[in-house]
């Protein structure tokens, strides 16, 4: 009696399980032959058998929707990364609209009116025909013997999963916007000489298109195959291998061109119990390289700070303040009568492509006076470039402003725009911005003076002998006065070898609001956050000790941190040595050090391990692979410091030492105890 009670409780916790388990998913096996799935019940969903990937209706839009496969771990809709979709550009409507497995073998999608929107064009006889998602994030028509019949990985969107062979015959192609899926000007493609490309509607941008070789590419190969694994290597049969940031780590990844045309890998990491994706490598490390990203006639521009953005040139105005994919359109008739023109010229500006002629060894009046002729010129570039021992001057014209980026490069842009607007312009028309990779655009009203090459190559050999008798002496004066300070007082400050920016005091202490903020202490330093003239947030460290022996440390720090670059070390920007005073200027971390935050609790052990992860790459980098051996000799949970993301640095280089690897003197001489007892 208690046996057969026992049994029937058990039979009733199965029964109730699997009915708790249908009324989540009604469909997480698959689809047959002759049954749908309907968008008015949010439970007609497809589920892999390892539950990470759900496929269903995703709403899109107002009473709009689409058929998608997406993460399952990422439970709010806003935060959801979508692997592939149906129909992005054609949404159905959100009642009676279904996914339907036809009785002839052919998957469609059917709106509410009953119009096929999109279809497999696919047949089968096979009784056994069935719509399922695989594991690996692949939906896939099959019957019994194993034969596909579709599947999801030949007809990608904007995503590749790994192991999802990437052919001639497939594409990506960027959405509109985070909450836009239909498709984009943006593809990731083969060319027809077998280069693997990132293109916007007209022109190649990735790799340069003069630059395939030297980047190692392979043109003209037999095939045409790439695939992204799951470790996070990418092979492509034209050459195109690289590895993830994170390699070999056992995370979800994807590679995907996003809505500015740039081509990124992700990992799918969890952070304080959410799922989101970290880039662990991208195509251009440049964003206004990319072309077309800020429409016509408008001009990109980037700082570290404020990201990219995008500015209308002068005279122009915006068209879609929502979208500046349509550019900017002129506020003037673009065709005038060859006196009403001018140029208004903008430097270190380039618009790639779009070149009706090009001028070799004119003046900058010669193209004017071109530009001028033409009622379709809109503009030209101007620059030098070095053949052999002379420089030569070219001149583009332009009819189509496309592709404006600052570059830093010395090319100017002149702009034909009509008197009234060249006379009323004011050089604070594009505002100002803080650049890391490039000087701000100077914008000037073009001059009248006759730019002839033969005096501005006398020019330039002139100002030659000038520039290097000014070395010469920089070099003797310095010679001299390091040679005297050396022999008068060896206590004093020597200058170290670095590349960086050496700031005064007077700038830091205007900085840092005269050492108000205090972030962090050590024995011998105090930290404080200040903000630099071009609106950094920076982290200052200002030594106590002025010793001899604070003076050993500050040297060390200087001379080992320029010398060694790596994702997970910190950045130092600059440092101080006025008088007495010493500091060092390295780039803030908005989560503090490691200790702060194992302290507080803050971390899960999955995150932890990352963080470990991390800090044995800026070591490993530091032992194995900088070109001088450096012990840092202090390694402790206070020096590790997390950025706004928890990626670990490691920072506090005072104790370190920079060894020759080739001295094995030098290392074996190194037996004094350094750094913070209990720690290595």
């Amino acid at each position: 009696m208690a046996a057969s009670f026992l049994l029937l409780l058990l039979l009733t916790i199965i029964s109730s399980s699997s009915s708790s388990s249908s009324s989540s998913y009604s469909l997480s096996h698959g689809l047959t032959r002759g049954s749908c799935l309907s968008v008015e019940n949010k439970h007609d969903l497809l589920v892999s058998p390892n539950t990470r990937f759900i496929a269903g209706f995703l709403e899109v839009g107002d009473n709009a929707y689409a058929f998608a496969v997406w993460f399952s771990r990422q439970h709010a809709t806003e935060n959801r990364t979508v692997v592939w979709m149906a129909n992005r550009d054609a949404p159905i409507n959100g009642k009676r609209s279904k996914l339907s497995l036809l009785k002839d073998g052919n998957l469609v999608l059917i709106d509410a009116g009953r119009q096929v929107i999109w279809s497999t064009d696919t047949k089968s006889t096979s009784s056994s025909l069935q719509l399922q998602l695989r594991n690996t994030g692949n939906l896939v028509l099959d019957d019994s013997r194993g034969r596909t019949v579709w599947e999801s990985f030949d007809h990608p969107t904007d995503t590749l999963l790994p192991n999802q062979p990437f052919t001639k015959t497939t594409k990506l192609v960027s959405p509109r916007s985070r909450t836009n899926y239909s498709s984009d000007v943006f593809r990731y493609r083969w060319d027809s000489s077998t280069y693997l490309r990132c293109s916007e509607t007209t022109t190649t941008y990735w790799p340069h298109p003069g630059l395939s070789w030297q980047v190692g590419r392979f043109q003209y190969m037999h095939n045409r195959k790439a695939i992204l694994d799951t470790d996070g290597r990418f092979d492509s049969s034209d050459g195109l291998n690289f590895q993830s940031a994170d390699f070999g780590m056992s995370r979800q990844r994807i590679m995907r061109i996003d809505i500015d045309g740039n081509v990124r890998v992700y990992s799918l990491v969890e952070l304080e119990s959410r799922m989101i994706l970290q880039v662990q490598w991208q195509a251009m490390s440049h964003p206004c390289k990319i072309h077309g990203i800020c429409g016509p006639n408008s001009l990109c521009t980037y700082s570290r700070d404020s990201g990219r953005e995008c500015r209308c040139l002068p005279g122009y105005t915006i068209v879609n303040p929502r979208d500046w994919n349509y550019g900017c359109e002129p506020k003037f008739k673009t065709t005038c009568l060859q006196d009403e023109c001018d140029f208004i010229e903008l430097r270190h500006v380039e618009f790639y492509g779009y070149d009706v002629r090009q001028h070799v060894n004119y003046t900058v009046d010669a193209c004017k006076q071109d530009c001028l002729r033409d009622n379709a010129c809109l503009a030209f570039q101007y620059g030098f470039r070095r053949i052999q021992n002379s420089f030569t001057s070219y001149c583009f014209i332009k009819t189509w402003l496309e592709n404006g980026c600052e570059l830093g490069q010395e090319y100017s842009m002149y702009i034909k725009l009509p008197k009234r607007l060249v006379t009323s312009f004011n050089q604070k028309t594009l505002g100002k911005s803080s650049f890391t990779d490039c000087p701000p655009p100077i914008l000037t009203r073009s001059s009248k003076e006759n730019h002839d090459i033969k005096s501005l190559g006398l020019i330039l050999v002139f100002g030659c002998v000038i520039g290097l008798i000014e070395i010469l002496c920089i070099v003797v004066f310095w010679y001299f006065s390091s040679k005297r300070s050396s022999t008068i007082d060896r206590s004093k400050y020597f200058l170290a070898a670095t590349t960086f920016r050496k700031f005064t005091y007077s700038e830091l202490k205007k900085a840092s609001c005269n050492f108000r903020d205090e972030i962090g202490r050590g024995g011998a330093c105090v930290v404080y956050r200040g903000r630099l003239s071009d609106n950094r947030i920076a982290a200052i460290k200002r030594l106590n000790d002025t010793s001899h022996h604070g003076e050993a440390e500050f040297q060390a720090e200087i001379s080992t941190i320029w010398s060694v670059n790596h994702m997970n070390l910190i950045e130092t920007w600059g440092y101080c040595a006025e008088g007495k005073h010493r500091l060092v200027v390295y780039e803030y971390m908005e989560n503090g050090s490691l200790a702060e935050n194992l302290k507080n609790g803050k971390l899960d052990w999955s995150a932890r391990l990352d963080i470990a992860t991390g800090m044995a790459k800026g070591l490993a980098y530091l032992h194995e692979e900088s070109l001088e051996w450096v012990l840092h000799c202090d390694v402790k949970p206070q020096n590790i410091l997390l950025d706004a993301n928890y990626h670990p640095k490691v920072a506090d280089f005072g104790l370190s030492r920079l060894f020759d690897r080739s001295d094995t003197i030098g290392r074996s001489k190194f037996s004094k105890i350094r750094g913070t007892r209990g720690y290595c």
